[in-house]
C-alpha cells in the first residue's frame, strides 16, 4: 500500500514567499491547503497546483480561523504548517505612527499566527513540522518599522516557547529568518530597491521544503538566509 501523501497548510499563500513555498512543496508531492484573503488569486493557484484546496481566511478573525481549522480537521492529519501570512505596515516613525496602523500589524503578524497555530495544534502529530516566517527583523531593528519589528520579535519569543512546549509531542518548530527578499512588499518602502541583489523567493522556498522533509529524528531550529555580504 503506497504511503499517505503528506499534507501542508500555507498561510499567506496567494503571492510572494507563501506562493513560492506552496509551489516548492507541491513539487515534492505534498497535498496542499492554501489560505489567504484573496479568493481570486487562491482559486487560480489551486487550479494549477495538483491536490490543492484553497480556503479564504483572515487570520486575524477567530471565526475565520476556526472555519479553516474545520477544513483541515476533516483530513485527519496535518504534516506541515507554514505560518507565512503577515504585513509590514507603513514606514513611519513612532512619534507619528497611528495606533490603528500599529494594531493592524500586531493583529496580523502576532495575534494571527497565535490563532492559526492554536487552532491547528490538534491536527498535528508526531513528526509534524511548524515553520514560522519571522524575518531578520526579529533580531535587527529597522527605523520606521516599530510595529513590524515588535511583531516579529514577539513571534520569535512565541516560536521559541512553542518549540519547547511541543518537544514532548515530537513536533518540530522552525524559525525562518529571511533577509531582503524580492517580493512586492518593497514597493511601499523602496521602489528603486536593487531587486536583482535580493534573495529570490524560490531560493528560500527550496530551503523550507528541504527543512520540512528532513527525517523525523532531525530538525533545524532556525533558518537564517540573507543576501550575500555587500549585496544591498
Amino acid at each position: 500500500m503506497p504511503p499517505r501523501p503528506k499534507l501542508a497548510l500555507v498561510t499567506g499563500a496567494s503571492r510572494g514567499l507563501g506562493l513560492s513555498i506552496a509551489e516548492a512543496l507541491s513539487e515534492r508531492g505534498f497535498h496542499l491547503i492554501l489560505a489567504a484573503r484573496d479568493q481570486r488569486s487562491l482559486s487560480r493557484i489551486a487550479a494549477r497546483l495538483p491536490n490543492t484546496t484553497a480556503v479564504v481566511c483572515d487570520i486575524r478573525n477567530p471565526q475565520s480561523v476556526a472555519a479553516l481549522a474545520a477544513v483541515v480537521g476533516k483530513r485527519k492529519r496535518l504534516d506541515v504548517l507554514i505560518n507565512n501570512a503577515g504585513i509590514a505596515g507603513p514606514s513611519e516613525p513612532i512619534a507619528t505612527l497611528s495606533f490603528e496602523s500599529w494594531r493592524k500589524v500586531i493583529d496580523t503578524n502576532l495575534h494571527g499566527t497565535f490563532l492559526i497555530t492554536q487552532a491547528l495544534l490538534p491536527s498535528l502529530g508526531k513528526g509534524s513540522v511548524i515553520v514560522n516566517n519571522l524575518s531578520v527583523a526579529a533580531r535587527t531593528a529597522f527605523p520606521g518599522m516599530a510595529a513590524y519589528n515588535a511583531s516579529k520579535r514577539g513571534l520569535l519569543g512565541f516560536t521559541d516557547t512553542l518549540r519547547e512546549e511541543l518537544r514532548p509531542r515530537s513536533i518540530r518548530v522552525v524559525a525562518l529568518l529571511p533577509g531582503a527578499t524580492n517580493t512586492e512588499m518593497w514597493e511601499q518602502f523602496w521602489p528603486a530597491a536593487p531587486r536583482r541583489r535580493m534573495i529570490a523567493p524560490a531560493t528560500i522556498a527550496r530551503l523550507v521544503a528541504e527543512a520540512v522533509s528532513l527525517p523525523a529524528n532531525a530538525s533545524l531550529d532556525e533558518i537564517v538566509i540573507t543576501p550575500a555580504a555587500g549585496a544591498l
